[in-house]
């Protein structure tokens, strides 16, 4: 998964800044690397990007001092390509037809057979990336216009893209035809934005006007707003229900549904079908626990308090690029409060087990701070399965869920009990009809492509 933002306006302005503000909400979705593109006075592409955080490889006080009309931004978390610098977004290149940049979030998954395609043709990759697939193709079709290459591009691809362009000098927004990664559009006075989710468009106090559909092309210019359709036609919707269960922020609203509301909901079921009555109160696992244990505590009727402090200047661990970097980032992420701990029966309900590893070390640390029991609650089904559409999950041996059954995984991570929700109480709890959800990653069963 990678975050990307947006912004258009009819004339010269300061908006360079409001990408700066619209990547720093979309943190949680990439820590990798950074990038904004922009174009000048002039009309040439600029970028300025780099490794790491936003607040350190982009310059807010310089950024601040550009004008532009349209401008894109990314952050990003690799699934497709290395972590490296040559693979951060957005990508550019400059053709025949012009100066394009381009920022994906997604996987295509027909990436590789795209690639060798294009290699036997004389393309010349310069990143590993599935998103320089987009450039190459439009570059072949020299004979179209621009956005009419990039929608015919954009038909020859599968799985999951979300993706903003600057091409002819205008914004271009794009999702995949399956749905697979959120996308909305905002306005503020008569200044378009796009962005991954709606606490983007909060940051720079612009208005939410609606999600981009399935399968839509945006183009923002001088004259307002217009829309194209990619030519795919998609036998279903294939939203992704992890995007509700832990990727993204909390006061955010995806297709309508608030994650905040799904997350209390998934506690609510977890209560309900995973009790643990005896026990003397409830935490969850900051942050992304957290609101699932307070609907957990209100079914059950169990106290809930903040027993588990997050450290607020490390990231997201799931997100780091390496099981190392991951391990690390949960011992310095996590502190208990042993005098809310200390002799307790504990039910801590976090949001997913992936790779295991910060489940097993946060049982440790609880029983480390005195917890006398630990009762694991899971707001989500095992992740047995990989995911094909931006979520690096790439091998079922990566799973603890899908190397062990129940019982072992419980007595791997070291609980006294554990349980999960089913994948009935996920749709339940998004409340999107069963047929317009992705559940690949709990339940086995893919796009039929």
């Amino acid at each position: 998964m990678c975050g990307i933002f947006g912004v258009s306006a009819p004339k010269m302005s300061p908006l360079l800044e409001d990408v700066y503000l619209g990547l720093y909400a979309l943190q949680h979705r990439g820590q990798e690397s950074a990038g904004i593109a922009w174009l000048d006075g002039r009309g040439s592409l600029q970028l300025q990007k780099g490794m790491g955080l936003v607040h350190t490889c982009l310059n807010q006080e310089e950024l601040a001092k550009e004008r532009t009309k349209c401008a894109i931004g990314h952050v990003r978390y690799s699934t497709a390509g290395e972590s490296n610098v040559i693979n951060a977004q957005p990508l550019h290149a400059t053709y025949s037809k012009g100066q394009i940049a381009v920022a994906h979030n997604g996987n295509i998954t027909n990436a590789k057979a795209l690639k060798r395609d294009l290699e036997s043709r004389g393309a010349i990759f310069q990143s590993t990336t599935d998103t320089e697939v987009i450039l190459h193709l439009m570059a072949h079709e020299q004979s179209l216009p621009p956005v009419e290459a990039l929608v015919k591009s954009l038909s020859k691809l599968r799985g999951a893209f979300s993706i903003v362009a600057l091409i002819e000098g205008r914004l271009v927004a794009a999702r995949d035809p399956w749905g697979f990664r959120p996308l909305v559009i905002g306005r503020r006075d008569d200044v378009y934005y796009v962005a991954s989710e709606t606490c983007a468009l909060d940051i720079v106090n612009a208005d939410f006007v609606r999600d981009v559909a399935p399968g839509e092309i945006v183009i923002v210019d001088e004259g307002g707003l217009r829309s194209l359709n990619v030519p795919v036609e998609a036998e279903r919707r294939f939203r992704c229900s992890f995007e509700y269960v832990y990727l993204a922020r909390p006061d955010s609203v995806i297709d309508g549904r608030s994650v905040y509301d799904v997350r209390f909901k998934l506690g609510q079921r977890l209560a309900c079908t995973c009790p643990c009555g005896k026990s003397d109160l409830v935490l969850g696992m900051p942050d992304s626990g957290t609101i699932g244990a307070l609907g957990y505590a209100s079914i059950s009727k169990l106290p809930f308090e903040m027993a588990v402090i997050k450290n607020r200047y490390v990231g997201r661990t799931f997100i780091q690029p390496t099981q190392r970097v991951r391990a690390l980032g949960v011992q310095i992420k996590l502190n208990p409060v042993g005098s809310l701990i200390k002799s307790k029966s504990i039910v801590a309900v976090d949001d997913s087990i992936v790779r295991g590893t910060t489940s097993k070390m946060a049982v440790r640390f609880l029983r480390d701070a005195g917890a006398r029991e630990v009762h694991l609650r899971i707001a989500s089904p095992p992740v047995k399965f990989p995911c094909l559409y931006g979520i690096d999950t790439p091998r079922s041996s990566d799973l603890a869920a899908a190397k062990m059954d129940l019982e072992a995984l419980r007595d791997y991570v070291g609980a006294e009990s554990l349980c999960f929700l089913d994948v009935d109480d996920l749709i339940y709890s998004v409340g999107l009809p069963e047929e317009e959800l992705c559940t690949a990653c709990f339940s086995g069963v893919y796009l039929k492509e």
